[in-house]
């Protein structure tokens, strides 16, 4: 069976130090670069690369290809529905291996398809949407192209989180033992406050509850679960 980790790059692609043979690898934009596709594919790997509008001409045909209306008709598609925090959310993956109109097709190695997730936000006040594109060398469907998209989602959503309340990005420390280390305490405590704001269906923000924790002890207390 084909491996299907999902990695996550941020700033550059260090494949080159990675055993990813097998694996299919989902990058940012700032990764999608014709050299990263190439490193991965010389890897023994797939890539799964996020378009945007640092390829804006890539961007405009997969755009104008995906929505229109009688091609998006005949593409493969999946829809699921959840509701988060207090929204719902319905993201529909549509996916198309019928790429040989697409002029770039040969500047990227081994594209195989293209897809596009679309995610349509409802709350109580108001109704939002937006796309995501990608290009893959991996033969996709969209119930795929979903999960591994979810997947990366959720680790930029932790970056996120991580880089705003503990400025992880201008950490200094070279000790990689160290780094780790520190990582893996920032996430259980961004991890706890989750919980804790599950729990007590509390509305303050994580920085705040944070802060109330630096400035009364008993809060921690409440936030790990001991009152």
């Amino acid at each position: 069976m084909t491996k299907s980790l999902v990695i996550r790059l941020y700033f550059s692609f260090r494949g080159s130090l990675l055993n990813i043979i097998g694996h299919i690898v989902v990058a940012d934009a700032l990764n999608c670069q014709k050299e990263t596709a190439e490193i991965i594919i010389k890897k023994e790997a797939d890539y799964l690369l996020c378009v945007k509008d640092n390829h804006p001409n890539l961007k405009k045909d997969i755009e104008d290809f995906i929505k229109d209306e009688m091609i998006k008709n005949t593409m493969e598609c999946i829809s699921k529905t959840e509701k988060n925090y207090g929204r719902i959310e319905t993201r529909t993956a549509y996916v198309s291996s019928e790429i040989e109109w697409l002029e770039q097709k040969q500047e990227w190695k081994n594209l195989f398809c293209i897809g596009a997730v679309h995610t349509e936000f409802e709350t109580k006040k108001e109704k939002s949407n937006e796309w995501h594109y990608y290009i893959s060398s991996r033969p996709m469907s969209p119930e795929q192209l979903l999960h591994h998209a979810r997947m990366e989602w959720a680790v930029e959503s932790m970056h996120w989180l991580l880089d705003v309340h503990f400025e992880e990005d201008w950490c200094l420390i070279e000790d990689k033992a160290l780094q780790q280390h520190l990582n893996m305490f920032r996430k259980a405590a961004i991890n706890l406050i989750r919980l804790f704001k599950s729990k007590t269906k509390s509305n303050k923000a994580i920085s705040k509850i944070m802060l109330d924790c630096l400035i009364d002890s008993s809060s921690i207390l409440s936030v790990i679960g001991q009152n």
